[in-house]
């Protein structure tokens, strides 16, 4: 029963809202250490016990590098923030007279989905690219043209930058032959005894593409009537 502590380190973690990685290292090192308790262990097998732990957790880092890449991305991006990215993203698209909202939106769910055609979905995603610079652009645009946003507003541009995100990456990586849905759906037919061959599947994905950057598109191209009806309903319940 006591590789349950590894449970109750967890719960006190997350109350005390300590860093969750670190909560999760210190509950599967504490599992793996009372896992060794037994009858005559003494304090040199503890300690030998932590160590081989440890070093279990190594060994699978290493075998399993090429899955770690977000996560050692990830603390740099939270630096870049720190030190000022999204105010100079802000500051950048202030520059570009042109930009709107969903001008910004528009260009950015083309170039995901044309990137995630590719097999380049690393390239975008939430964490990455939507929290720390497609989002402050966005608003910072929207604030150039109305000026301060309400909180409706900012989090309906917030939504809107995720939702181009997974929309761009979702209709265009089916296009990459490669790619594991394309995996997953030439072996499901399969089974089902029916054989397809992967471009095939990978070509009528483009179709498909087509049509939701069309809709989509639609949506932000009328995204800053949204965003202009919010900013007016901000300003007439201020009269």
């Amino acid at each position: 029963m006591l590789v349950l502590l590894g449970v109750v380190v967890v719960v006190v973690g997350f109350v005390a809202r300590i860093n969750p990685l670190l909560v999760i290292l210190l509950a599967a090192i504490t599992t793996g250490v009372m896992a060794a308790i037994g009858p005559g262990v003494g304090p040199a097998e503890l300690a030998a016990a932590g160590v081989d732990t440890i070093a279990r957790f190594g060994k699978a880092f290493n075998d399993n590098r090429y899955f770690h890449i977000t996560w050692l991305v990830l603390p740099v991006i939270g630096l870049l923030e720190r030190t000022g990215l999204q105010e100079r993203a802000r500051i950048l698209i202030t520059q570009v007279k042109a930009a709107t909202t969903g001008r910004l939106l528009l260009v950015y769910l083309m170039v995901r989905q044309a990137t995630s055609a590719l097999g380049l979905i690393s390239l975008g995603g939430h964490p990455q690219m939507v929290r720390p610079l497609i989002a402050p652009m966005a608003e910072s645009a929207a604030e150039t043209e109305h000026g301060p946003l309400t909180d409706k507003a900012r989090f309906r541009i917030r939504s809107m930058a995720a939702a181009t995100d997974n929309i761009g990456m979702f209709f265009g990586e089916d296009i990459f032959i490669a790619i594991g849905s394309i995996v997953l759906i030439v072996g499901f037919l399969e089974q089902a005894g029916i054989r397809v061959e992967a471009l095939h599947v990978s070509l009528w994905a483009i179709p498909t593409a087509i049509a939701a950057l069309l809709v989509h598109g639609t949506r932000l191209a009328l995204f800053d009537r949204q965003v202009k009806r919010d900013m007016a309903a901000k300003d007439a319940a201020g009269q």
